[in-house]
């Protein structure tokens, strides 16, 4: 599990995600037995050094023997015209789109898949098996940024979609109460909940939907500076990890917390990022 967040505002995107990831096997009655949790899992990258291009993943840590981030970097190589094997790839910093960014990265990621997991959707047993992916930034001389997403193995198949479209706010994924409760005012329980108290079912979504509308904090602004955008990131990442240690079961969201900022004027920016490796030992050329 994880918690994967992106907020969007008029200066920029800000992308945040734990760092945990849950190493499990199926058990015998076919549910998710978890055998350990590790918590220094990349999940925030930069898909081309130089441009206003980011993305995030949730869902399945890996495809066969390679991680997400080992992937991601990949695609990273091929944007750069570093891929013998992709050379068409290369972005012209002169003309490209997020878009056709976001589609490339699905067609790398579809093509690594297909062979492990199978084109098929997930089955409700399968979903640990779903692997979601998001691409952010600025096309060449947009004043906005875009947000897309691809989430292979489930009903959606490999289409790519975009979010916030014309709008401003945030989405997450992966363990997505507490910033539910937080930012939407309401449980995901709720609805549930409505009817087990005696609120009939064909009334139940039009009642959760007029209390939402009046309990929901308006946190997000269009005009938001980018550093508060941040700060409400950070603080609802944090929020999410202190939300499942407190809760019964494992603590399957926690780790060091990783942000980055796309913003028009000064690119994708890390504002917290781990490394394995000590930076002051290693010439920052290096730190990829």
């Amino acid at each position: 599990m994880t918690i994967a967040l992106v907020i969007k505002v008029n200066d920029g995107v800000v992308l945040a995600a734990d760092s945990a990831t849950t190493m499990g096997s199926v058990g015998p009655d076919g549910s998710l037995q978890v055998m350990n949790i590790y918590n220094n899992a990349n999940k925030v990258f930069n898909l081309h050094k130089g441009l206003p291009i980011g993305a995030m993943t949730w869902g399945l840590g890996n495809v066969g023997p390679a991680s997400i981030a080992t992937l991601a970097k990949d695609v990273r190589r091929a944007f750069h015209g570093e891929s013998s094997k992709r050379p068409e790839w290369r972005i012209d910093p002169s003309d490209y789109t997020i878009e056709h960014v976001a589609d490339r990265v699905r067609d790398f990621l579809w093509d690594k898949y297909v062979p492990v997991h199978g084109a098929e959707p997930a089955t409700p047993e399968e979903q640990g098996r779903v692997l979601g992916f998001l691409t952010a930034g600025y096309s060449c001389d947009s004043d906005d940024p875009h947000v897309f997403t691809v989430s292979l193995g489930e009903d959606g198949g490999d289409q790519v979609t975009e979010h916030l479209v014309d709008d401003t706010g945030a989405m997450w994924w992966g363990q997505p109460e507490a910033i539910a409760r937080i930012v939407g005012g309401m449980s995901l329980d709720a609805l549930p909940a409505m009817v087990n108290v005696g609120i009939s079912p064909d009334e139940v979504v039009p009642f959760y939907n007029a209390v939402r509308a009046q309990v929901a904090p308006q946190m997000i602004p269009p005009a938001m500076p980018i550093q508060d955008a941040i700060d409400l990131a950070e603080f609802l990442v944090y929020a999410t990890i202190q939300f499942v240690r407190f809760c019964p079961g494992n603590p399957t969201v926690g780790g060091p917390i990783e942000i980055a900022t796309i913003t028009k004027h000064e690119g994708f920016k890390w504002v917290k990022r781990k490394h394995y490796f000590d930076t002051r030992l290693n010439p920052p050329q290096e730190v990829r």
